[in-house]
């Protein structure tokens, strides 16, 4: 595995791979490498000859209150986790080299960004679809796969995409998930032995809505509210959000359509940790 730095480098490198006529995949992360970032590059590689994976911290996807200085950021592991998993060319630059003194371009994704984690987070899918496009640009993949666990960041990825006319193809991979169904994420390592036993609520509301739509109901907000009043239900629970949403569009829905797919997102922060997740049905 060869590790880049340099975003002409790589560029170069990508460029000298797409005329050996190699199919090159790329995996995106921000580090801590866990399961779920794993997952990806198996995918990837069932997909691709060649497979470049990203170690880049965003600083402009943090809103100032965030945790974007505490994010762990143990690359050497990481570069060890990535060489075993078959990664090819591991590309981890600084942030000066992403964004050089007089940067002044970013994307805005439209209204799709401003609903859930974009109104919780205000600016921060423009810095996730600003990222993204620049690491395509550097990376030259004809795949780029993300994780469903950020179901709202990967729907507005495809939309920059299309709009934009980059040439690649998207590919969402399913949420890896713990023994007891909590998601696989980066920020699970900041949560006590007692709050990590509580996030398993996030799943149990999950399976709850899942019941329910199994037998038939429809009312989406009531469904809602009572998966929230089950993640409330544990004391150091506190729901950001919880909503039934248009898998498309990620509009809020409020009632079940036959034929019609919607996803259950939610954020919810257990004691100082915010964790995110979701599940998409389809309503009989």
């Amino acid at each position: 595995m060869q590790i880049i730095t340099d975003p002409a480098e790589m560029q170069k490198i990508a460029e000298k791979l797409r005329l050996q006529h190699q199919y090159i995949g790329v995996v995106m992360t921000m580090g801590a490498l866990h399961e779920g970032h794993l997952s990806l590059v198996k995918l990837a590689k069932a997909h691709a000859g060649t497979v470049i994976m990203t170690i880049f911290v965003n600083p402009t996807q943090f809103g100032p209150e965030e945790d974007f200085h505490r994010y762990p950021r143990p690359f050497e592991q990481d570069a060890a986790l990535a060489r075993s998993a078959g990664v090819d060319y591991l590309f981890a630059p600084s942030a000066e080299a992403i964004y050089p003194e007089g940067y002044a371009t970013m994307i805005d994704p439209g209204p799709i960004a401003t609903r859930f984690e974009g109104a919780s987070r205000p600016g921060h899918f423009s810095g996730v679809a600003t990222v993204v496009v620049k690491l395509l640009g550097i990376t030259r993949p004809h795949l780029a796969i993300f994780g469903e666990k950020d179901a709202q960041q990967l729907t507005v990825i495809r939309r920059v995409v299309a709009d934009l006319n980059i040439a690649v193809t998207i590919l969402g991979a399913p949420v890896a998930r713990e023994s007891d169904g909590l998601a696989t994420s980066s920020r699970n390592i900041f949560l006590s032995s007692d709050e990590r036993q509580q996030a398993a609520v996030l799943y149990r509301a999950i399976r709850y809505a899942a019941e329910q739509i199994e037998q038939g109901r429809a009312d989406l907000d009531a469904i809602a509210s009572e998966a929230e009043a089950l993640v409330r239900s544990e004391p150091d629970a506190e729901p950001d959000y919880l909503s039934f949403v248009d898998d498309a569009t990620f509009e809020p829905l409020t009632q079940a359509a036959p034929g019609k797919a919607c996803r259950l997102v939610m954020a919810v922060r257990i004691g100082s940790t915010r964790l995110i997740d979701n599940w998409r049905f389809e309503c009989a």
